[in-house]
């Protein structure tokens, strides 16, 4: 029987401004081919890495999970520093570990966190323009977290999904949903699920800023969820207030 080698599980962080999303694709510039393309350098073999989920071009993580088989004997904490010393600045392995081979980044987590961050003031701020999505009208807090309280539980989000996902089942378990003002005027949103769909949280956030700004009301939020149609909803969010915060296995 051939030997399947062992599995290792990375967990890192990184700016996605300047790459065209997680997954590899040819001619661009991705978080997943730096690193399997590092990864090769440093064991003699490039790896073929499965993330938790593919992040869009522009979006940023704080915690993503990835893993890899190998038939080396690389140590974690070697890959680790070297990983580090080979990668771009906007790139940070925070763990490597030996996991069991049942270990799927993907299939086996019990649940993702992303975080949106919208910067809700007049005046613009250079140095947060890669990292929030400044809406300079004041925005309703609490007609929004009535909006995102409602989100909470089974339901199917069909509006808040954008075409080509390849996923048939639209339906997910939103387990928390909510949002904080802080004193600098960063409005950061919530969502931690048991899965999500294509573009759902930026489509949710464009939707429940319409909201917030009162170009529609709350009643027609609950409207838009019930229909199961994209194009009752709101505008997509832009990428770059995206961030993957967390995923829990």
């Amino acid at each position: 029987m051939e030997e399947k080698g062992k599995n290792i599980k990375l967990v890192l962080e990184y700016d996605g401004n300047a790459y065209h999303g997680w997954q590899r694709q040819k001619g661009e510039i991705s978080i997943q081919g730096i690193l399997e393309d590092k990864i090769g350098v440093i064991t003699g073999k490039r790896a073929k890495l499965i993330a938790s989920g593919r992040t869009d071009s522009g979006v940023h993580a704080l915690h993503q999970v990835c893993n890899f088989l190998t038939k080396t004997n690389i140590d974690p904490g070697s890959l680790k520093k070297g990983l580090n010393a080979l990668t771009p600045p906007d790139i940070f392995i925070k763990e490597a570990e030996y996991v069991p081979l049942s270990f799927h980044a993907r299939y086996s987590a019990k649940s993702k966190t992303y975080e949106y961050r919208i910067l809700n003031r007049r005046e613009p701020n250079v140095f947060l323009r890669h990292y929030t999505w400044h809406v300079p009208q004041k925005l309703h807090m609490a007609k929004m977290r009535e909006c995102l309280s409602a989100l909470q539980g089974r339901h199917d989000f069909s509006s808040f999904r954008s075409t080509g996902s390849g996923i048939s089942n639209p339906v997910r378990t939103m387990i928390l949903a909510e949002c904080h003002l802080s004193r600098n005027g960063i409005i950061r949103i919530v969502f931690e699920a048991d899965g999500f769909l294509r573009h759902m949280v930026r489509n949710i956030v464009g939707t429940i800023v319409q909201v917030g700004s009162g170009k529609i009301e709350v009643e027609k939020f609950l409207e838009i969820l019930q229909a199961r149609d994209r194009q009752k909803a709101g505008p997509k969010a832009p990428a770059q207030g995206l961030f993957l915060s967390m995923v829990r296995y």
